[in-house]
């Protein structure tokens, strides 16, 4: 890592002449909520002028320029009672500027899961290998939790990471790309000043987060609480609508299916983001539904990001983005929905059976 430091008008001609000469999406206000809040999504950017350096959190997140919701993974043609199939990697390269710390450890986790595995994608590995990351700290939104999972700071996965130190920026370099880029500006070791100022930063950063979840034993919390009647609670809440898993950084379920040619001439195979909650996920041949109970798939989709991807990688797949709890139409959180869980067990709300006398 090598650290520098940029003035801000500086930093600005960086990135004019970055997203002029490459493909780059940026921070953008698209619209505002019902409390005329603005809401912020990842588009495409000409200039440096379009995008919003200032902005807080974006409705979805940056993994569907990695694991789009819909990708075409083959193509097969139909010809002389035969068949040839068609299969393409190829990844344009793509700036993406503006990742919080929590995004960027989401898209380190998806690399765990997909390109660092024993059977790597291959088209997630062409994206990934083809995507120049810029990060920037910002302070966390009200409900955002990602401190209490340790990724309010992050310090792999990015080429470029900024942190605001006034009227600096102060640059952690991790990658000889994103050196030679900088080396065309006027760049700066960075001064004692200028290390204090990012200690104080970070500290104002850490010290801003309202909402805390206790995450501590997790894991082994969850799996005591299996049975418990909040997962019925919450369930009977869900629409099953799958929209949690769409805006979730790390959310990586996902439905096959072959699509016939309007010709019948060809096939694509297609794949698509999907969701444990929704209704047919765990449906099998035969129409038998391994969960068919609204708490039942919710209860599964908590257990894959707290317990089941914790005990295998030794950490929870959440990163405390609270996208879900934002975008829920039910207003199901996990936050709430972990407190419950909680409380219930520190309440002895959980009718136990009295061990049996000594005899």
């Amino acid at each position: 890592m090598i650290y520098k430091v940029i003035a801000k008008p500086e930093f600005e001609k960086f990135i004019d002449a970055l997203v002029k000469a490459n493909l780059s999406y940026g921070p953008q206000q698209v619209d505002t909520d019902k409390d005329g809040n603005p809401i912020y999504q990842f588009k495409e950017v000409k200039a440096v002028g379009d995008i919003a350096f200032d902005y807080t959190a974006t409705a979805s997140s940056a993994k569907h320029f990695l694991t789009p919701y819909r990708e075409t993974l083959s193509h097969f043609t139909f010809a002389n009672g035969d068949w040839e199939q068609d299969i393409s990697y190829d990844s344009k390269p793509l700036v993406l500027i503006g990742l919080r710390p929590c995004d960027i450890s989401a898209i380190n986790i998806l690399d765990d899961v997909l390109l660092n595995e024993h059977f790597p994608s291959p088209y997630y590995l062409a994206r990934r290998k083809n995507t120049f990351i810029i990060g920037m700290d910002h302070l966390p939104l009200p409900d955002c939790f990602c401190k209490s999972l340790n990724h309010h700071t992050v310090t792999t996965g990015f080429n470029l990471f900024c942190s605001d130190i006034g009227d600096k920026y102060y640059l952690s370099i991790n990658s000889s790309k994103a050196y030679n880029y900088l080396k065309e500006f006027d760049i700066a070791d960075p001064t004692d000043e200028d290390d204090c100022k990012l200690i104080d930063r970070r500290k104002l950063i850490k010290q801003s987060f309202k909402t805390d979840v206790e995450v501590t034993g997790l894991p082994s919390f969850l799996d005591i609480e299996f049975d418990s009647p909040i997962w019925t609670k919450w369930g009977d809440k869900c629409l099953n609508c799958g929209t949690c898993a769409m805006v979730c950084p790390t959310c990586y379920c996902y439905n096959m299916e072959d699509r016939p040619d309007i010709d019948l001439k060809g096939s694509s195979r297609q794949k698509q983001l999907y969701s444990c909650n929704l209704v047919d996920f765990a449906e099998v041949a035969g129409g038998h539904n391994f969960r068919p109970k609204n708490g039942d798939r919710l209860k599964y989709r908590y257990y894959h990001h707290y317990l089941g991807f914790a005990e295998n990688d030794n950490q929870p797949i959440c990163v405390g983005c609270n996208r879900c709890g934002r975008a829920c139409l039910a207003d199901i959180n996990p936050k709430d929905v972990i407190n419950d869980l909680r409380m219930e067990k520190e309440s002895c709300m959980i009718c136990v059976s009295p061990s049996p006398d000594k005899t």
